[in-house]
């Protein structure tokens, strides 16, 4: 009987890593799961399968074999675990949630979730997974193009504190629990209060920049509707919000001419695409958690555009991403003979 082939998560403790390995498991993919740390000599208790797991450090040994490799942790893990993949004779292939590879030139960026078919690409391409606000808005903009041409649209995207990873929630636990308590906020993520605020920056002395965040999804937003033969691109603007987790969307869509509402809702749902209209409340990033694809709901009619049209979108951000991942990590085991499962 042939060996089940095995996906190694480097980061399996991750936000992401934890999502990636639930869908797996749900997906009932034919493959065994690897976990590996992001410490080196670090051994990790966790559970799998509802029993207890221990996940090894980042080493040579925790990758060989491996089939193929998802990067779920940080930047640092990623950069050590690409090291170790080009010194092993088998190498596995590589899916990237964590960004590090996305200029590389043998990175493809991949989003089966608007994806028109699956991209012929080498075997040594390393499979870049666009970020969840990219991949959402895209869904949104290319079911819409599709029926009722856009001229042009401006959106307002939500960030959540769970993009930052578990330093970034905990930071916003603390912080809330240091204004409450009339304490000063621990900044080492966001360099800023984000407790009760919004951001349209991060200080100086974050470790990452919120225009940095904007401008890869804007450049990500690009490529998938560039390779659907979209030649506009949205205007965008990220926000950071004091919200656990799941992004929210305004879109604002102007269109040729007016667009009945009833026929645009109806061209938008899809199996990926639930649309609330009528009396059904509309969708909020909490009530969403935890489920694939988009909700879209508060369709109305711009009042002074008469062409234009407010869309309200949420996503599950981990959800999302751990669905492109696993739908990439399934097409990479079909196309090695493995098969394929629902």
């Amino acid at each position: 009987m042939p060996q089940m082939p095995t996906i190694a998560i480097v980061g399996g403790e991750s936000l992401i890593g934890r999502e990636v390995r639930e869908v797996l498991q749900e997906r009932k993919l034919p493959a065994r799961v690897q976990l590996i740390g992001v410490d080196e000599d670090v051994f990790t208790l966790t559970e799998q399968d509802g029993e207890a797991a221990i996940i090894p450090p980042l080493d040579e040994a925790s990758l060989t074999g491996a089939q193929i490799a998802i990067l779920a942790g940080s930047a640092d893990s990623s950069r050590r675990a690409l090291a170790l993949i080009a010194r092993s004779p088998v190498r596995p292939a590589i899916i990237d949630l964590t960004y590090l590879t996305e200029d590389e030139p043998s990175a493809r960026l991949r989003a089966p979730l608007v994806e028109e078919s699956e991209p012929e690409l080498p075997p040594q391409a390393i499979h870049v997974v666009a970020h969840p606000a990219a991949s959402a808005l895209a869904l949104l903009l290319l079911r819409l193009d599709e029926n009722f041409p856009v001229r042009r649209c401006l959106a307002h995207i939500f960030e959540p504190a769970s993009e930052r990873g578990h330093r970034g929630l905990e930071e916003l636990r603390q912080q809330t629990v240091s204004l409450l308590s009339f304490q000063p906020v621990p900044k080492n993520v966001y360099d800023a209060q984000l407790g009760f605020n919004l951001l349209a920056s991060f200080g100086s002395g974050a470790p990452e920049t919120l225009l940095s965040i904007e401008l890869r999804i804007e450049k990500h937003l690009a490529s998938l509707l560039s390779a659907r033969g979209v030649g506009w691109m949205p205007s965008l603007r990220l926000v950071q919000v004091p919200v656990f987790h799941g992004y929210s969307i305004s879109a604002y869509v102007e269109f040729g001419s007016a667009p009945d509402l009833a026929a645009l809702s109806s061209a938008l749902a899809s199996a990926q695409v639930d649309v609330r209209t009528g009396q059904a409340e509309p969708p909020d990033s909490a009530g969403f958690a935890g489920q694939s694809g988009i909700a879209v709901g508060s369709i109305a009619a711009d009042r002074n555009n008469p062409s234009a049209v407010w869309f309200w979108v949420v996503a599950d951000n981990l959800r999302l991403m751990a669905d492109e991942a696993v739908a990439v990590a399934r097409a990479l085991l079909r196309r090695a003979g493995a098969g394929d499962a629902a």
